[in-house]
């Protein structure tokens, strides 16, 4: 396990800086993201680019997200303590050991057998207790529903119907939703059984979520 040491912490401390004067307001959120140290999601080789505001490739086709990304999913999460909180793409797990820092309850799917043993043995060390699955994202965890909050940390050309399913009503979920190098961040409350609220807010990009047919080739 690499260090977390003075050097590492006032790096954070920049990045912080860097995410209020984007607009990031959410303390709680900033909090969160203080007290997870991201270069130890990647390799010891981008160490010194570890807190800027970029995402980088962490293998099987697959990034970790800018950290304005993170900060701006997980302010719409809103996320209170001990909510049930559903992510699908768990990566490199840094937006999981952000969730778990908020207080939530995580379970995470993970599409790549490579990241997901990885990034098991990584939050294990650190001591995140996320509950972490291999499996097939559009799926999500049915035997584990409903849940308050559902985050999708990749692009979906459409919401995948089961996950709506899968919500509490007056839960939230947060999507990027599009085909292409553009995703559209969407949010859904669930209002009824069979009635949902939809915002829109803003352009983000993200890598695609594997289709159906694709999981498991």
């Amino acid at each position: 396990m690499k260090e977390d040491n003075y050097k590492h912490q006032g790096m954070r401390k920049r990045m912080l800086h860097e995410l209020r004067e984007l607009g990031i307001k959410d303390e709680n959120v900033l909090r969160a993201m203080d007290r997870v140290p991201r270069h130890l999601f990647l390799p010891s080789a981008f160490l010194q680019f570890a807190y800027s505001n970029r995402a980088f490739d962490i293998g099987a086709g697959q990034t970790i997200s800018q950290p304005y990304t993170v900060a701006f999913q997980s302010t719409l999460l809103a996320v209170e303590p001990s909510e049930k909180v559903l992510e699908i793409g768990t990566g490199s797990g840094y937006q999981t050991a952000v969730l778990y820092q908020l207080g939530a309850r995580v379970f995470s799917v993970e599409r790549q057998k490579e990241l997901y043993d990885t990034t098991k043995l990584l939050l294990h060390q650190m001591a995140i207790r996320a509950h972490l699955f291999f499996g097939d994202g559009y799926k999500g965890l049915p035997v584990h529903a409903p849940f308050d909050k559902i985050l999708i940390t990749c692009g979906a050309p459409e919401v995948p119907q089961a996950l709506l399913g899968q919500l509490k009503v007056g839960g939230k979920l947060i999507v990027p939703i599009g085909e292409g190098e553009k995703q559209k961040m969407t949010e859904f409350v669930r209002l009824g059984e069979k009635e949902f609220g939809r915002k829109v807010h803003g352009n983000f990009s993200f890598v695609p979520m594997l289709s159906k047919k694709e999981f498991g080739q």
